[in-house]
């Protein structure tokens, strides 16, 4: 072991290169300063209990004033160039470590004893006070090794952490592009949506002028009330349920207008649902293709029932029709419904990742069920333009 500091010029340790944490906290200054001042409490600790058990008798609180001062002078100087250089100590090469950051490290290491001896100029204490600068050269010639340690245990440490951040910054742009994406997929995916809603509603109108004018203008200004409704919300991705089901009764309303008498309709929803967040227009397809696929088929005795319920943590919405079932509707012609529940689909997986589903089940032959489901959200716990899971 080699000299303690405190009786002679030379030191019995060095400070291991810190490990880069995880959290930017490390590296405020308040922080960084008082855990570099921490180190040298610990090595005061360390040499008082070896001077202890060697037979010197040394006040503690010399050791620990002097060990203590001189890493928290190193926690002030490091976290300065920090500060000033950190754009060159994360690109530096070998060369410029060689040729720059050597020489910097040997001027610092002189600065810090020079500031060093000023608060303990009577150290070491086994010799005759000595002059400021005589006491200065001794004390860098003693310390140099140690110096050095500590220089590049903190310069490495900055290194490292810049690494760490440059590396936590790419990832958080890379989850912004992913969010963007989804987003943007969305978007395109409401688009297709809100021209084929209205085009299926435009057929609806067309087809009753004919049989009668006084349901196709009341059914003219229910889809002018959902229209307006569609643009009010613009591009917000998830709204509540109580503005959902507020749509689907507008939209329920004016196919009264085109199946009167031919349909007997249901909808339950538990009350305990209506501040819960779902993707904009997300059951208005399913509904719709109910009454395509479904009820449209019949003459009388249709059933539609949209129940939307709550499964601990997830949202449950069924639509259940009856009509031809699923193998007569298999074994018919597209007619490009199935852009509703396709887009249906997609959107929930951008939206819900791996967590939610959907399914088309026949009941009997005669009533088919579609079910979604996904994660319960209150309005007050999101951000109601942000998706959840990218593609």
């Amino acid at each position: 072991m080699s000299t303690p500091r405190t009786i002679g010029a030379g030191s019995s340790a060095g400070v291991k290169a810190q490990r880069s944490s995880e959290r930017s906290l490390w590296t405020h200054p308040v922080i960084f300063v008082a855990a570099f001042t921490s180190i040298g409490i610990l090595f005061a600790a360390q040499e008082w209990l070896h001077l202890f058990h060697a037979g010197y008798h040394i006040k503690a609180a010399i050791v620990f004033e002097s060990w203590g001062a001189q890493y928290l002078i190193w926690g002030i100087i490091s976290w300065i160039l920090w500060r000033l250089f950190r754009p060159f100590i994360q690109r530096a090469n070998t060369v410029q470590i060689l040729t720059i950051v050597f020489p910097v490290c040997l001027v610092t290491c002189f600065i810090q004893e020079m500031i060093w001896v000023i608060f303990f100029p009577n150290i070491p204490i086994d010799r005759d006070r000595m002059r400021y600068w005589e006491s200065v050269l001794f004390n860098f010639k003693g310390d140099l090794v140690e110096s050095m340690v500590i220089f590049w245990g903190a310069f490495f440490f900055f290194r490292g952490f810049g690494y760490y951040q440059q590396f936590r910054e790419k990832e958080t742009v890379a989850a912004q592009l992913q969010a963007q994406l989804a987003n943007a997929q969305i978007a395109a995916l409401r688009m297709q949506l809100n021209p084929h809603f209205l085009f299926n509603t435009m057929n609806s109108i067309s087809s009753l002028m004919r049989s009668d004018i006084d349901a196709a203008d009341s059914m003219l200004e229910q889809m002018s009330s959902l229209l307006r409704m569609t643009l009010e919300r613009r591009d917000v991705q998830l709204i509540s349920l109580h503005d959902e089901i507020e749509f689907i009764e507008t939209y329920l309303a004016m196919q009264d207008q085109r199946y009167a008498g031919r349909v007997v309709r249901t909808l339950s929803v538990d009350p305990e649902l209506h501040d819960a967040l779902v993707p904009a227009m997300i059951l208005q397809p399913l509904v719709e293709n109910a009454f395509v696929h479904g009820v449209s088929k019949l003459d009388r005795g249709g059933e539609l029932a949209i129940e939307v319920t709550s499964d601990g943590d997830r949202i449950w919405a069924r639509v259940t029709n009856s009509g031809r079932g699923l193998a007569a509707a298999r074994n018919c012609p597209s007619t490009g419904h199935g852009v509703g529940l396709a887009n249906v689909k997609n959107r929930l997986h951008l939206h819900y990742g791996e967590d939610c589903s959907f399914s088309i089940v026949e009941i009997d032959p005669s009533h088919v069920q579609v079910s979604i489901a996904f994660p319960l959200q209150l309005s007050q716990d999101a951000l109601e333009t942000v998706t959840r899971f990218g593609v």
